[in-house]
């Protein structure tokens, strides 16, 4: 984790946050975003099915592993003496390779640009989740931060 003062935020262009902890993709959490999503297509939600199916197994839906960026995110970069912290968006994404229900994940992040706006700072922080074991990355992104006085 690191812990950044508001005062600070103009000069962290360029660094590297480094790597969160793995945390498990499990079924019931593929199964439990589907239903929030109301997306059951069968190879996220059937396991049977999902064997004989293109990926060998289920695999999560790529807005789920997306939607990790924002926990894992937690965990790297910690702004004291902000009013509001702010997800802002996203510039790009991309899902490289499949989540295999079982899979152990993890996000390296490094902030590509800061810029000031009246009453803040945006972080622009290219963020890449990676499969443990994996050759390709489940998630390319990068995601915009702002952060209030």
């Amino acid at each position: 984790m690191t812990t950044i003062d508001y005062s600070e935020l103009a000069t962290v262009a360029g660094r590297d946050l480094g790597y969160t902890e793995y945390r498990e993709v499990t079924q019931q959490r593929i199964d439990t975003f589907a239903d929030a999503a109301d997306d059951h297509q069968w190879i996220h939600v059937d396991p049977e099915r999902a064997k004989d199916g293109p990926f060998g197994a289920p695999i999560a839906h790529g807005f789920l592993t997306l939607s990790l960026a924002v926990p894992f995110w937690t965990e790297l970069l910690d702004v004291t003496g902000v009013g509001t912290k702010v997800n802002y968006g996203l510039d790009k994404v991309r899902f490289p390779a499949p989540v295999p229900a079982g899979s152990r994940i993890r996000m390296k992040a490094v902030i590509v640009e800061v810029d000031e706006f009246p009453g803040g700072y945006q972080l622009t922080v290219d963020q890449t989740i990676e499969i443990e074991g994996g050759q390709k990355p489940a998630v390319v992104a990068r995601g915009l931060y702002r952060f209030y006085a």
